[in-house]
């Protein structure tokens, strides 16, 4: 009998496994990045290389840097697996680009967002205002393949993109426009009214679609990503009460409600919530999550309404987590820090179905423990319940912030932020701030924990349409995963027949269809009858 594949995006590793990732990771390697002035790092990504792509911005024109065009560029920086640059580009004009997000696209090439305030010259074209989307496409090299300049007359900053599934991209900031591209706006224009602005472009970089979400005070968003039902989820914060927000819970103008919005494939609202107290609550990174559910993380001052259990006095912040089932309602929330300030910026859910979240911390007290300095980085892993597992702080004597944290292919994770220090966890500093990059350690053993499945092998492997899992020995629960580099389930199926029958030695095979995946890394995981994960492979889907 033949078993057709559940594959799923987390499986139920076994205890031992869950032992192994409890354990507190430690530095594999750190690097500091940059010149004699100041890089701020804002987001990295595992390429299908294995190695990094770094997105942020620089002031610099020595050190790693080898041009400026005039004020603040996008500095974009391609690492190897340990770190060294491969190739890095400064794009930008003589005003100020602020790169806030990257991402492999499926041609192998990278899409970026950010902002471009005055800039009409160098690399940046048709600016339409004070300051506008900015979105870059390059190639695999580095080398600028389109660029365009989305906005009206104000203030338009681009947060978030992701490639679709359709080829194009969906990206995700504010707008205080309401002329040129933008449309819709709520309320009045100008620098203190902004709203979300979603704009969907295609694949060349022209604009399929485009919406203003908010009210009339100011509306953020600060992240975006497709759905499992090809919407998408926002995530930012509102200051508003009135237009498509309802539920706020301070005061309109003074106190930020996170503002979580579902909108279908068009950019029609499918649902909204106000998530908060009466302080201040500010949203940064959100993922839908293997229950189809969504994490949402960011920061907090308010111990009442949503919130419980906060730190120290309503004046400084805690990271905020809170989990939402797929309509939007609050499953559990989780207040982290200690009695001074912490920020969360970043968030991602890991192999266990747990969560690893990224921050900096000023506190040494209450949950934060052996912070270094004035500011660092602070790692947290957290259960699926939202449990602490372990608690990193990472850095030196001055300020070290993190803003971007992905799991890698090894188990480990790598962290992307900017460091002023030279010392502690830090070295190498190049001026002021620097890029910092730190790769944690993984899970010692977590390849191969049960002997009992002889030497599973998969192919072929680039492969186009199927690829084909084949091992000796397994049973009828046997189960493979597969995930891509973002964390997003691709398939799910289960066994249900063998193409041999089990109680011959012969090898059995199972094919999974992956035509319809986009091009690009993915990980496949097999598991044995009792959840024990036995090998993690690496799949190129061409």
């Amino acid at each position: 009998m033949r078993k057709s594949l559940v594959v799923v995006l987390f499986s139920v590793l076994n205890l031992f496994q869950h032992q192994l990732l409890a354990q507190v990771p430690v530095i594999e390697w750190s690097k500091c990045y940059g010149g004699t002035a100041n890089e701020n790092g804002y987001f990295i990504q595992q390429t299908n290389d294995d190695g990094y792509i770094v997105a942020g911005t620089t002031l610099s024109s020595d050190g790693d840097i080898t041009l400026n065009h005039g004020s603040y560029d996008f500095w974009i920086v391609k690492l190897n697996n340990s770190g060294i640059i491969q190739w890095q580009k400064s794009l930008g004009g003589t005003g100020g680009e602020v790169a806030s997000e990257i991402q492999q696209t499926n041609d192998g090439g990278y899409i970026i967002a950010g902002s471009s305030s005055t800039s009409n010259d160098g690399d940046v074209t048709d600016n339409n205002g004070l300051s506008d989307y900015w979105i870059v496409k390059l190639d695999s090299t580095g080398s600028i393949q389109w660029q365009e300049s989305y906005g009206g007359m104000y203030n338009d900053k681009a947060n978030s993109i992701q490639q679709t599934t359709d080829g194009g991209y969906i990206i995700a900031g504010s707008s205080s426009s309401n002329d040129g591209d933008v449309s819709g706006h709520h309320g009045q224009v100008g620098a203190n009214y902004a709203d979300y602005w979603i704009v969907k472009i295609d694949a060349d970089g022209d604009i399929q679609w485009q919406k203003s979400l908010g009210g009339t005070s100011a509306d953020i968003a600060n992240c975006i990503k497709q759905t499992n039902d090809g919407g998408y989820i926002i995530s930012g914060f509102s200051l508003s009460l009135d237009g498509d927000i309802t539920g706020h819970h301070g005061t309109g103008g003074y106190a930020l409600d996170y503002w979580v919005v579902k909108i279908d494939s068009v950019g029609t609202i499918q649902w909204q919530k106000s998530l908060g107290g009466f302080g201040s609550d500010d949203a940064y990174e959100v993922h839908q999550t293997i229950d189809n559910g969504y994490i949402v993380v960011g920061s907090s001052t308010s111990n009442d309404g949503d919130i419980t259990a906060h730190h120290g006095t309503a004046d400084y912040y805690d990271y905020w987590i809170v989990k939402l089932d797929e309509n939007g309602t609050i499953q559990w929330d989780k207040s982290l820090g200690g009695t001074s300030d912490e920020y969360a910026f970043s968030i991602k859910q890991t192999s266990d179905g747990g969560y690893i979240v990224a921050g900096s911390a000023d506190s040494n007290d209450g949950d934060v423990i052996g912070n270094p300095g004035v500011r660092n980085e602070w790692i947290v892993k957290l259960d699926n319940s939202g449990i602490i597992q372990w608690q990193k702080s990472l850095g030196g004597s001055s300020s070290d912030d993190p803003r971007s944290i992905v799991q890698t292919s090894d188990w480990g994770y790598i962290i992307a932020g900017s460091s002023s220090s030279d010392d502690g966890d830090v070295s190498g500093n190049n001026g002021q701030y620097d890029y910092w990059i730190v790769k944690l350690s993984g899970s010692v053993g977590i390849e191969n924990i049960n002997s009992k499945l002889i030497n599973p092998t998969l192919f072929p492997n680039p492969a186009t349409t199927e690829i084909t899992v084949q091992w000796a020995g397994c049973s009828t629960q046997s189960e493979v995963t597969i995930y891509n580099t973002q964390g997003q389930m691709v398939f799910n199926s289960t066994s249900d027949s063998y193409r041999n029958d089990i109680q011959h030695s012969t090898p059995d095979s199972y094919r999974v269809d992956i035509s319809s995946f986009p091009s690009g890394l993915y990980y496949l995981q097999l598991f044995d009858a009792k959840g024990a994960l036995v090998k993690t492979e690496k799949v190129v889907k061409e």
